[in-house]
């Protein structure tokens, strides 16, 4: 089992640096910086195994109407795969794709939040992979019941419902949201700072060895990066700083977890 850890750090938005642990906690580096993309940014890269091969989800831009994919073979070498294209005129800001490959249908997804406004206010929506090689998309499809401003969010499936893990910009904490199905109706079930993780944005989770899941956060007012776990996704233990010198150093990434 290896964990791999995609971010961009406070040295370099423009860099994607790669890691690796094999217990989820320790990560050292295996390559970076390890891509640098045509666009020039590539905050909030979002990592996932597809088909053999590595995939990215990453912003890119401020003020933008897109989001795009990156591939590797190996974790090492990274190109440029596509840019996905919102396609309606209403969207000002495309921010923090992220992955979510659903076990009901094996589908690959991506959720990336919206904004109707210059920076705001935010709503996710679900573009879905219409071939194997992930470059067709159809979308956008808003999560319904996720609003009217939280950012940063990350699916989850347990217990036979959906979670979604996202920050309200309006408080800065990260609340807890569930629903039947992935494009909802979704209801929020904790809500504020429910688990005591402070102001914190760029939830990310993967799963334990022990079948635990584990919450990384990027703590952006602090230079923290925290992880906090839990067995039911309801109650969560004390946020730890991330090891190693990452905490401090990385920024909004994600986990994968490859078996």
């Amino acid at each position: 089992m290896r964990y791999v850890f995609t971010a961009f750090t406070n040295g370099s938005e423009s860099n994607m640096y790669v890691y690796e642990s094999a217990d989820a906690t320790d990560f050292t580096l295996l390559h970076g910086p390890a891509y640098e993309p045509p666009t020039g940014l590539v905050r909030d890269p979002s990592v996932t195994r597809h088909g053999g091969r590595w995939f990215v989800a990453h912003t890119t831009g401020w003020e933008t109407g897109n989001f795009a994919l990156a591939v590797s073979d190996d974790l090492i070498q990274w190109r440029h795969h596509t840019t996905v294209e919102v396609g309606v005129g209403w969207v000002r800001n495309t921010w923090a794709p992220e992955f979510f490959r659903d076990p009901a249908t094996g589908r690959q997804h991506v959720v990336v939040s919206l904004s109707t406004g210059s920076y705001g206010p935010f709503r996710p929506h679900l573009f879905t992979a219409e071939d194997d090689e992930l470059t067709r998309w159809s979308g956008p499809v808003e999560l319904a019941g996720i609003g009217p401003n939280h950012i940063d969010t990350f699916l989850v499936h347990h217990g036979g419902e959906y979670h979604a893990f996202a920050k309200n910009e309006t408080d800065k904490v990260v609340e807890h949201a569930v629903a039947p199905a992935l494009t909802g109706p979704y209801r929020f079930v904790d809500t504020g700072d429910f688990a005591g993780w402070g102001r914190v944005e760029g939830p990310a989770l993967t799963v334990l060895p022990d079948g635990r899941h584990r919450i990384y956060l990027d703590g952006y007012t602090t230079s923290r990066y925290v992880y906090s776990d839990s067995a039911d996704l309801r109650t969560w233990s004390p946020p730890r700083e991330l090891p190693g010198g990452l905490s401090g150093s990385v920024r909004h990434g994600s986990v994968f977890r490859e078996e």
